[in-house]
């Protein structure tokens, strides 16, 4: 299959998903031509928050190929991630992120990722919500709980 066979199925994920009562969104993983998962939106549909397409499609490949490490593999997403969905991209190692619609055909249908942009680039005492800084000394025991770990899994 060719790059835009695995699109056009994110995409009819997408439209297939909006009939279902789902946002309009839809991913598919793919490893070595094969796909490994889909996913689509079911925010409103599961009263979850981050039940985003790529996010259910990164949950659904790892647990069928038994790791954290997607590395190796593709996603194709019907609209380009939102920041959500791009650092569970990028935490979960995808080699590469094909989408179709982008942020501003989002926020035409008011799926507007443009705020969180804003807000990601100000120090957390200017953001919009309140980022209290309390207990800091005491907040590094689970990290040096880590650092002394001898079996710990580096990802």
């Amino acid at each position: 299959m060719k790059n835009e066979d695995f699109m056009r199925q994110a995409i009819a994920l997408a439209v297939e998903n909006v009939k279902n009562g789902g946002g309009p969104f839809g991913a598919v993983i793919v490893k070595n031509g094969e796909v490994v998962a889909t996913g689509v939106n079911r925010v409103t549909a599961n009263n979850d928050p981050t039940a985003h397409a790529e996010v259910s499609a990164i949950r659904a490949a790892c647990t069928k190929l038994g790791t954290f490490d997607l590395s190796g593999c593709v996603i194709y997403t019907s609209c380009e991630p939102c920041p959500m969905c791009l650092g569970a991209i990028y935490w979960a190692h995808l080699d590469k992120v094909y989408y179709g619609a982008d942020q501003h055909d989002a926020a035409k249908v008011d799926f507007d990722d443009s705020f969180i942009y804003r807000e990601i680039e100000l120090k957390p005492e200017k953001r919009s919500k309140d980022f209290v800084n309390i207990l800091h000394d005491e907040s590094q025991a689970p990290f040096d709980a880590w650092r002394v770990k001898d079996d710990k899994v580096a990802y």
